[in-house]
């Protein structure tokens, strides 16, 4: 019976090295280590192009080469018996070994001299294995029973807030994830905001990853999920996650210090990006290729789940109510930038972007006629907002302004009325002023 090659899918996670044998157009053998022989799809194996070796000089003159791959735990050898196909320099594959190739670097300090090139494709001729009396390792735990179980615990979320945590909570008994985040795409879709966290001292709600930077912004902009299972701390894209730009009001991401195990899977419903769920832990090969397929399918799950939030009917009344008496005590001082709608409250940075502007209206409101109550009907439609046509941004941005302002300024609260409905809390009198 022919070995398939997803069963060897541990093999392909750089636990082990891997020995690359080629042959030169005269016969000359070579063998060198790779340090990436990734799994493709159940046909095609991808080596990872840094530089121009001597293996990648005798696979263009001769497209065949074997490959002997470990299997972690047990220490089985396999051999593949591989034809080279072509190179791919841009796209999902190539981004992803991209991704983890710097994790791998960054172990060696080697982080600016290991750079992917390309990716090598190769379609897997035959397999063999070297040393069948060994046993083959422990079997996982069932991948599948685990999502089923984490599925469920989704169930009985009766809000966003609801789902948005309880998303973050199921990874812990089902998947042994203890430190994970939840971001949402934004309304110009080139940065993603925290929503929610767990396992963190400082939640790090409100903080933004660029599309692009580091192994959430690939995952965001490729739309694939990214694994890492080895030590990243040194390496940029973790000190891009921490950090604060010079002159930039951020909230940095609340990420591991020396992350040894990484998994970043893009959140996608219909083809569109939603959002990213990050996972992190501070052991080495925490996430397998089994772990990876689960949490693609939950993912794709929650971002199905998000967008079923129910939205306020169209027909509901704005809410009114009386005025009541003006709060007492020392005005808290709160500045409003316009360009890009940074909230500062005395001095201290709170939000930007979308929540940003729609507590400023929201003050203002107070302000003018002294209202407290407020719909997310007249939100939507309220000009002063030029809220864009994105789903459930509203939702979402109102969740991340109540969770930013309980954290940060406990003089402001937004309290939850009724289904679409908020009443907004002052307990000191304001300021306001335009930056």
């Amino acid at each position: 019976m022919k070995l398939a090659l997803e069963a060897l899918r541990p093999c392909l996670d750089g636990a082990i090295p891997a020995v690359i044998a080629t042959c030169a157009e005269d016969g000359t053998p070579n063998v060198a280590y790779a340090s990436q022989v990734h799994y493709v799809d159940t046909e095609h194996v991808a080596l990872s192009y840094q530089f121009f070796s001597k293996t990648r000089e005798n696979v263009l003159a001769h497209p065949y080469a074997q490959a002997q791959v470990i299997e972690p735990g047990s220490f089985r050898h396999f051999r593949l018996r591989l034809h080279y196909l072509r190179t791919e320099t841009t796209g999902p594959l190539f981004e992803y070994m991209k991704a983890q190739l710097a994790g791998i670097a960054s172990q060696t300090g080697m982080d600016k001299v290991f750079v992917l090139r390309g990716a090598d494709i190769y379609r897997v001729l035959d397999i063999e294995v070297v040393d069948p009396e060994l046993p083959p390792a422990p079997a996982l735990s069932d991948a599948l029973l685990r999502l089923r179980r984490a599925l469920e615990l989704l169930d009985d979320s009766a809000d966003l807030s609801e789902l948005a945590d309880g998303a973050l909570v199921a990874l812990s008994p089902n998947f042994c994830i203890h430190h994970a985040l939840l971001l949402m795409l934004d309304e110009a879709g080139d940065a993603l905001y925290t929503l929610a966290s767990l396992g963190y001292a400082n939640s790090g709600i409100g903080a933004e990853v660029k599309v692009g930077e580091g192994i959430i912004g690939v995952a965001a902009r490729e739309k694939i999920p990214v694994r890492i299972n080895y030590r990243t701390g040194d390496y940029s894209y973790q000190a891009a996650m921490r950090a604060t730009r010079p002159g930039e009001a951020r909230i940095p991401l609340p990420v591991l210090a020396e992350p040894h195990s990484q998994i970043a899977v893009p959140l996608i419903r219909g083809g569109q990006l939603v959002g990213v769920l990050y996972a992190e832990s501070e052991h080495d090969t925490c996430f397998s290729h089994a772990d990876e397929d689960a949490l693609v399918v939950y993912a794709r799950h929650l971002a199905m789940l998000i967008s079923q939030v129910p939205c306020e009917p169209d027909d509901a009344a704005p809410a009114r109510t009386e005025t009541s008496a003006r709060p007492s005590g020392v005005p808290l001082h709160i500045r409003h930038f316009p360009a890009d709608h940074s909230i500062f409250i005395d001095n201290d940075y709170l939000i930007k972007g979308v929540a940003g502007s729609i507590l400023w209206t929201l003050l203002n409101e107070h302000v003018a006629t002294g209202r407290l109550d407020f719909c997310n009907r007249e939100l939507r439609r309220d000009p002063r907002l030029q809220l864009p046509d994105f789903g459930h941004n509203l939702e979402t941005r109102l969740l991340l302004l109540q969770r930013r302002l309980a954290e940060r300024c406990s003089a402001i609260a937004l309290e939850k009325t009724g289904r679409g409905r908020f009443h907004l809390v002052l307990e000191r009198p304001l300021t306001l002023s335009p930056g």
